[in-house]
């Protein structure tokens, strides 16, 4: 048997180490609770779902996100450390944009959570600005070949967050709805909102 056949799972060693670390009075166990469920309801993809269905929704804010997304994005409260400056940009018929960021991980986090491990990956990060096409393609996109795709590189000055197309056949859904139909890959321009 190999070694890694004898391991624990992950979510096993998880609990393990954390019932450690409380037993050592390292952690306590209601600031973790805490910092769980900000970034579970308070910061995260969700918040970005709720801002692009709001302008999916509403033409006035989706103008207003697009000219300034920072304050349009406030408007519905959300902000903070990692979301100062957050640029939104339109997926459209004819160009796709995809959000890297070539020198660490800058990501909004106020609007998608924390970054996805791929996001802050080297060969991520290195690859889709040489070739996006195939490695949107490899995370499962295939854009047509007469789309242009454009790389944005996010820096601790600017962020971005990708506005995308509303799919078919969602005519008279509310923003609720709608929301639950964006993914945060969809919002970082690895993915596009699929059909109900």
């Amino acid at each position: 048997m190999s070694a890694a056949a004898e391991r624990p799972s992950p979510a096993l060693r998880t609990e393990a180490m954390e019932a450690l670390l409380v037993e050592r009075g390292l952690v306590d166990p209601a600031v973790m609770d805490r910092f769980i469920t900000t970034y579970e309801r308070d910061v995260g993809p969700l918040n970005g779902a709720k801002v692009v269905a709001r302008a999916w929704t509403d033409p006035e804010y989706r103008e207003r996100l697009l000219a300034d997304g920072t304050p349009a994005i406030a408007e519905l409260g959300f902000g903070g450390p990692q979301g100062e400056h957050i640029v939104v940009l339109e997926q459209t018929d004819d160009v796709h944009h995809v959000v890297v960021c070539t020198l660490c991980s800058c990501y909004p986090w106020p609007v998608l959570g924390l970054p996805p491990s791929w996001y802050k990956d080297p060969a991520y990060r290195a690859r889709v600005v040489r070739e996006p096409r195939t490695v949107l393609y490899e995370m499962g996109l295939d854009l047509p070949a007469g789309k242009r795709i454009e790389v944005w590189d996010s820096s601790a000055e600017v962020r971005y967050l990708v506005l995308p197309q509303r799919p078919a056949g969602t005519d008279g859904w509310d923003a609720d709805a709608l929301a639950g139909l964006v993914t945060r890959d969809a919002m970082v321009g690895v993915a596009t909102v699929a059909a109900p």
